[in-house]
C-alpha cells in the first residue's frame, strides 16, 4: 500500500507479557502514617489555569460547525505532500490529496476509510481507533484523555491526546493558537500524530474558512475495488 496510507493504518497491540512479582505488604501503621501529598498555592493555581485553557480548547472544537484548511503532511522521512481538509461536525471529515498521490481518507462519522486508488484497496476501522478521534470527537473527555504541554505562549496551547487505555491507538498532540476571529477563540493549525510504533506524522494547517456550506455528499467516495460478476 501506498506509504501515506500506513500513516492511518490501524493500530494493532503487542502481545501481553506474564509477570511474577512478590510484594511485601505494608504494616496497617505505615498505611494510615502515610501523609498525602500537598499542593501549595503556586501549584494550584497552575492547576486551575491548565484546566481553564483545556475547557477553552474543547468550547473552540466543539463550536466548528465546518471547517476547510489547505495541509501540508509530512512524514518521520520529511517528505512532503498537500491537499484540502474538510470537516463537518459531528465526526465528518475528507482528505483530498494533491493529484499526484492517489488516496482518499474520507470520515463520515463511525468509520475512518483510506482508499488506494494505485493498488484498488480499501481499509476502514473504528474513528475511535485512530489518533483523529479527538479532532472528530469534541465530546470525548479531554479531561480524562488529554494534558496541556508547556509551549511557553500564552496565546499557544498544545493538548496531548492518549488513551492510557489503548496505547495502540496512538497519541495525537493538537495545537491551537489565540484567535478571536476563529470559532470559541482559538484556531486549530497543526496536529502531530504518533502511533504505537512510533512513527510520527504532522499536519499543518492553513488558510481555514468557517461555516461553510458543506454536503453530506461530499464524504461520500467512489469504490476503486472490482465488481464480482455473477
Amino acid at each position: 500500500m501506498n506509504h501515506l496510507a500506513k500513516i492511518f493504518g490501524k493500530f494493532t497491540s503487542a502481545a501481553g507479557l506474564a509477570a511474577l512479582a512478590v510484594s511485601v505488604p505494608l504494616a496497617p501503621a505505615a498505611v494510615a502514617q502515610a501523609p498525602a501529598p500537598q499542593l501549595d498555592q503556586r501549584q494550584l493555581d497552575q492547576r486551575q489555569l491548565d484546566q481553564r485553557k483545556l475547557d477553552q480548547v474543547v468550547a473552540a472544537l466543539r463550536a466548528i460547525t465546518t471547517m476547510q484548511a489547505d495541509f501540508i503532511q509530512t512524514d518521520r522521512n520529511g517528505q512532503r505532500v498537500s491537499g484540502k481538509m474538510t470537516l463537518k461536525q459531528p465526526g465528518k471529515i475528507r482528505f483530498d490529496y494533491e493529484e499526484s498521490v492517489p488516496l482518499l481518507i474520507v470520515g463520515d462519522g463511525s468509520s475512518l476509510t483510506v482508499i488506494d486508488y494505485e493498488v484498488r484497496q480499501v481499509q476502514r476501522w473504528p474513528i475511535k481507533n485512530s489518533p483523529l478521534g479527538a479532532l472528530l470527537n469534541p465530546s470525548r473527555d479531554l479531561a480524562h484523555y488529554g494534558r496541556l504541554r508547556p509551549t511557553g505562549n500564552p496565546d499557544v496551547v498544545s493538548v496531548e491526546v492518549r488513551d492510557s487505555d489503548h496505547p495502540e491507538y496512538g497519541v495525537m498532540t493538537m495545537v491551537f493558537i489565540r484567535k478571536p476571529a476563529a470559532p470559541g477563540g482559538f484556531e486549530l493549525t497543526y496536529w502531530v500524530a504518533l502511533d504505537s510504533q512510533n512513527k510520527q506524522t504532522m499536519v499543518r494547517l492553513s488558510n481555514q474558512r468557517y461555516g461553510l456550506s458543506v454536503s453530506d455528499n461530499t464524504f461520500r467516495w467512489r469504490d476503486p475495488r472490482p465488481r464480482l460478476r455473477r
